[in-house]
């Protein structure tokens, strides 16, 4: 497992992908799994930066590593920012056309039917999200 602690902002999510990419490249991970990937990173990093701490800043410290067998990575993220469970809100219902559809929600819902596994919890002052995804 390695890990990464950098300033909760927009401005640092290259840096979070190139460390998560960099993890998905030597592991040999097919371009529309990394995708898949990139894209629940970015949800929940953009989360935390946009409403973690606000107005005030905090870190968000990010723990990856890739497992076997199965062959999967699990990317864990940390802040101490206010207690907040993205997973307990409903999922949108993406029948409605999209006029009718409640604001917010659908980053997440579209993180939670990506992965193969995705928990929160809130422990010791700290929001913990953490995904799996198979590298298949």
């Amino acid at each position: 497992m390695r890990e990464l602690t950098v300033e909760a902002a927009r401005k640092n999510l290259p840096e979070v992908q190139g460390f998560i990419d960099e993890m998905l490249e030597k592991a040999g991970c097919p371009s529309l799994t990394q995708t898949a990937i990139d894209v629940a990173v970015e949800e929940i990093f953009v989360n935390i930066a946009s409403y973690a701490y606000g107005p005030e800043t905090g870190t968000v410290s990010i723990c990856a590593g890739v497992h076997e067998p199965p062959r999967s990575i699990e990317i864990t993220f940390t802040d101490h920012g206010r207690p907040y469970n993205p997973l307990a809100k409903p999922d949108p219902d993406t029948t409605l056309p999209i006029r009718q559809r409640k604001k917010g929600g659908l980053g997440i819902y579209m993180v939670k039917q990506s992965m193969d596994r995705v928990n929160y919890e809130y422990r010791d002052g700290m929001n913990i999200i953490n995904i799996m995804k198979l590298l298949r």
